[in-house]
């Protein structure tokens, strides 16, 4: 039994709503996937904030139809695909799935959007060598951290280098 028109435009919409939080959308040929394993993925993604959506083509064709950001994913729409979409944590979700790629080895990363640019394999999975933005707030905090440690041994020196030359002049002069 197929799908009413009103189910496919409930589905578009909800792609349409989908592709409007993302980031960056990726595309795989996920055939040969059991539902267990679609399952796996998507827990796997969950924490990153990412999604993984299984359509048909030709709703996904509708839902980037007139969508700049997005319509360089048309090229990507062919045989059995699923997308996923990342949130702010991009590097994240690209470790997710290459994790669950290397241990199921059934999926193939076709490629992906982001920002109206249409991004390679190699590109999607070098945003996976990306930091984590806890990362990255753990990198500045630290860099913060580390100037303010310089900043108080040097004020703290001032006085004690003039503490030793006064005591330097006091000695000399007896």
């Amino acid at each position: 039994m197929g799908r009413t028109l009103a189910n496919k435009k409930e589905i578009v919409t909800d792609l349409k709503e989908a592709l409007r939080e993302a980031e960056l959308g990726f595309v795989i040929n996920y055939e040969g996937l059991s539902v267990a394993e679609i399952t796996d993925l998507r827990n796997r993604l969950r924490p990153s904030g990412a999604s993984c959506k299984i359509t048909k083509n030709t709703l996904m064709n509708i839902a980037i139809d007139g969508d700049e950001n997005w319509q360089p994913m048309a090229e990507l729409l062919n045989d059995a695909t699923a997308f996923l979409f990342t949130g702010e944590e991009i590097g994240a979700a690209v470790k997710a799935y290459k994790g669950f790629q290397k241990d199921t080895k059934k999926t193939e990363l076709r490629g992906g959007v982001m920002e109206g640019r249409a991004l390679s394999k190699e590109q999607v999975e070098a945003l996976g060598d990306l930091p984590t933005k806890d990362e990255l707030y753990a990198q500045i905090a630290g860099s913060i951290n580390a100037l303010a440690t310089k900043l108080a041994v040097g004020v703290k020196e001032v006085p004690n280098g003039l503490a030793r030359a006064i005591k330097a002049v006091s000695e000399k002069e007896e």
